[in-house]
């Protein structure tokens, strides 16, 4: 089902012309709409999901319920497990629903507005709090967080994305940015503008953070190029770069772990 009202046009039923009174429904049948047993059915499903996370937290429910309660305030009104199978179903795992784009989101029937909002909430979320647990820290000892923030915001984009980390002189991060978004298979990078914000942060430092939308984070000759060009145009400058991260659907690569850097 929409979460937008649908429209039809066609032949004026006599109903709603002028003077002519409303048709009232057959004998033996009530007019058209949910019965208050379905809706009764509704709620106690619904409270049935609340209560059942509420005492055992997320571990309780498998990921389509998940879906059911967050798609709650989109759709106040009908089932919304059949729409969280249908995401679901369309895009492998929860993770795949929320990032998934709006447009693509909407291929699915029962999809609108409302719906793309509450995921994109969801979303922005999750990151916020992976976010806020490596900004303002010291990066090289946090980085299991860092890899798990890495992981949260880009493992499960359709489209690769090139991410600059700024730290300072103690390597605490001060800024996380998003340099540029490309295809499936390529993103373009300017050196010249990565190190210029460098410069502009007052940052002594950078770690490079990009993503694979095939899930293999092997780099392309590509990748080894577009790093140590900045590398290179960094060294000029006295700033270091850390590493560079490669993410994928279930693992990262690290240029200097591989030894790349």
């Amino acid at each position: 089902m929409s979460d937008q009202p649908s429209f039809s046009f066609g032949e004026v039923s006599p109903q709603f012309l002028p003077g002519v009174p409303a048709a009232a429904p057959p004998v033996g049948r009530k007019a058209a709409g949910p019965s208050k047993g379905a809706e009764l059915h509704r709620h106690a499903h619904r409270d049935r999901l609340r209560a059942r996370f509420s005492q055992g937290g997320a571990e309780a429910v498998p990921d389509y319920e998940l879906l059911e309660m967050i798609l709650y305030r989109a759709l106040p009104r009908g089932d919304t497990k059949p729409l969280a199978k249908a995401l679901l179903k369309r895009f492998g795992d929860i993770n795949h629903v929320l990032a998934a784009p709006p447009a693509r989101l909407k291929e699915v029937e029962g999809v609108g507005d409302r719906v793309v909002f509450e995921l994109k909430l969801i979303e922005a979320v999750g990151h916020r709090m992976a976010r806020a647990r490596v900004l303002k820290r010291p990066i090289l000892s946090s980085w299991d967080a860092l890899l798990d923030y890495c992981q949260t915001a880009m493992a499960h984009r359709d489209l690769e994305q090139f991410r600059v980390l700024y730290l300072d002189r103690k390597n605490v991060l001060i800024a996380d940015e998003a340099q540029a978004d490309g295809t499936v298979d390529h993103v373009p990078v300017y050196p010249r503008e990565v190190v210029k914000r460098a410069l502009e942060l007052n940052a002594s430092a950078l770690i490079l953070v990009h993503n694979h939308p095939s899930g293999d984070p092997s780099p392309s000759r590509a990748d080894i190029d577009m790093t140590y060009a900045i590398r290179d145009a960094a060294q000029v400058l006295g700033l270091v770069v850390h590493d560079h991260l490669i993410i994928g659907k279930a693992r990262e690569l690290s240029f200097r772990s591989e030894g790349y850097l």
